[in-house]
């Protein structure tokens, strides 16, 4: 296959000025998620003198050591409902995927010592996203579980929904993929069923607490007074009620536990034998990434040149590469795992929506992942474009996208607006993985067109009424363009759960690379599926 042969100029002041307006903004996610390590560290000594590890001392137990961790969703929640200084990033909770005794896992941990680990609605968003992930790509889940449980000032936007994650364990449970939780603390009322739904519960001794009612509410509601321990303990649990499968000694027993289980588990044989694939690393380096996307985001540059960067060997072979400019479609390896890949070096046209869809047709029919690389302003607008069907080939495209069945996989590397993000497979499209770079926005459009035709709108309705405001036109159109801009950064997107995460540049290789190897051993892996779920009696 031939190779990409790059055109960037690794030596000029402009790709200099790119590499420090890239970093600049992975610095800048970067020092958030440092920011909640650093808070949840302010907490050590009260949880030691508890006798408790804080959560990524937990989870630092739990994977092995040395293998590979993907976190996820690490700024879900940044800035939003009551996180005022930025430490609710996370939104309660530390998750990714990772390895415990070999077996590669969904971990979930509570982040119970920023904030109490209580849980917002965008906290529950991350949750079922989380387990759309697990049963999507057959991962067995592993929670470590200790949390103030849903934050109450938000109850009535969570009740609801709040449900779907029971269901959502019963379904995991009921199609084969083992849950196993360790109970730290406590677990009140719907706290309680996410344990209870897990099929292997192990709970820490005189720190573990399970029970749909507290001591506080029992004595109201009923008038008994009992203890945490007598009401719901590890010790009655695991020796009188069979909730608890196992009494660990403490934290880090708990642990020790949950992976003697997963080692005893026969999860990797069902698998067929794997053989290692052998594969070239780019000729260019991963860290040239950071200075490819230009600082100024209308200064059009070759998508190729990432493509070079990610690509074994950086060979690639270009699907109709005459056909269409501003629409890439091609081949690629990564780390050995085929792939397709279409990106974006202009708006879509009629001509490269049609070679979009034909190219995801292709990919559907060789059982070939498609990889989405955005940076796409949208599908091309005026009247040429009209005549010649750019609704009804941008159409063939979205309909390709979504019905397509292998793995996809989307990285925002620019801007992702309007329908282009439809077509590129966006959120609402479902990816098996979304993650963005962090000078990426996603948006309807720009904000300088949203304030320009808002504008344009409101000015219309003055000239009809007799008397054109131009002081108050202009007013509207910055504060219009400023919010827009505002709410469609990567920060602001990547804490709606918009994504899956922000990632730094330089890793996107070995990121993809993980995930195709997450999707292909997915869709290799029988499961051995039952009506109800594992039920205790």
């Amino acid at each position: 296959m031939p190779s990409l042969e790059s055109q960037l100029d690794v030596h000029s002041g402009e790709f200099a000025a790119n590499c420090e307006k890239m970093q600049g903004h992975v610095t800048e996610f970067r020092s958030i998620e440092t920011k909640v390590v650093d808070a949840a560290e302010r907490a050590r000594e009260r949880y030691a003198k508890r006798g408790q590890l804080l959560p990524r001392d937990r989870l630092n137990l739990l994977l092995d050591q040395g293998a590979p961790f993907l976190e996820l969703s690490s700024l879900a929640g940044f800035m939003m409902y009551d996180d005022k200084d930025g430490t609710g990033a996370g939104a309660g909770a530390i998750a990714g995927i990772g390895y415990v005794s070999g077996v590669r896992c969904l971990i979930i941990v509570d982040n119970f010592a920023v904030k109490g680990g209580t849980i917002s609605p965008i906290g529950l968003q991350k949750k079922l996203r989380l387990q759309d992930i697990a049963l999507e790509n057959k991962l067995p889940v592993v929670a470590l579980a200790q949390s103030g449980g849903a934050n109450l000032a938000y109850a009535a936007e969570m009740f609801v929904a709040g449900g779907r994650t029971f269901a959502n364990q019963a379904r995991l449970s009921a199609a084969g993929i083992p849950q196993i939780t360790v109970v730290h603390g406590s677990a009140t009322a719907g706290g309680a069923y996410q344990p209870g739904l897990s099929d292997y519960i192990i709970m820490v001794r005189e720190q573990a607490a399970m029970y749909l009612a507290g001591p506080p509410l029992l004595k109201a509601a009923t008038g008994e007074i009992a203890t945490d321990e007598e009401l719901g303990g590890a010790e009655m649990h695991t020796g009188q009620s069979g909730v608890g499968d196992y009494l660990a000694e403490d934290d880090a027993d708990g642990i020790r536990i949950a992976r003697d289980i997963m080692a005893q588990l026969p999860w990797n044989d069902q698998l067929p034998q794997k053989s290692a694939k052998a594969f070239k690393a780019p000729l260019y380096s991963p860290d040239e990434l950071l200075g490819v996307v230009p600082s100024d985001p209308k200064k059009p540059y070759d998508c190729r040149e990432i493509i070079a960067r990610i690509a074994d060997g950086s060979e690639y072979l270009d699907f109709k590469p005459e056909y269409d400019s501003q629409t890439v479609c091609g081949h690629i390896k990564i780390e050995g795992n085929a792939c397709g890949v279409i990106a974006n070096n202009g708006p879509i046209t009629a001509p490269g929506a049609a070679k979009g869809g034909q190219f995801i047709q292709l990919c559907e029919q060789s059982n070939t992942p498609i990889l989405f690389l955005h940076n796409i302003t949208g599908f091309l607008v005026g009247t040429d474009p009209e005549r010649n069907g750019i609704i009804k080939h941008g159409s063939k495209m979205i309909q390709a996208v979504a019905n397509a069945k292998v793995p996809k996989l989307s990285i925002n590397v620019g801007g992702s607006y309007g329908a282009g993000n439809y077509a590129m497979c966006g959120r609402g499209f479902d990816p098996r993985f979304l993650f963005s770079w962090p000078n990426s926005r996603t948006s309807v459009m720009g904000g300088a067109q949203a304030g320009m035709v808002l504008r344009i709108v409101a000015e219309a309705k003055m000239k009809q009424a007799g008397q054109v405001d131009e002081a108050k036109l202009a007013a509207m159109e910055k504060s219009t363009c400023e919010q827009m801009e505002s709410q469609t950064t990567a920060l602001a997107c990547t804490a709606r759960m918009e994504d899956d995460g922000l990632i730094d540049p330089r890793d996107t290789r070995k990121i993809l690379g993980l995930l195709l190897d997450i999707c292909r051993e997915s869709d290799q892996r029988p499961l051995r599926s039952n009506t109800f779920g594992i039920a205790r009696f």
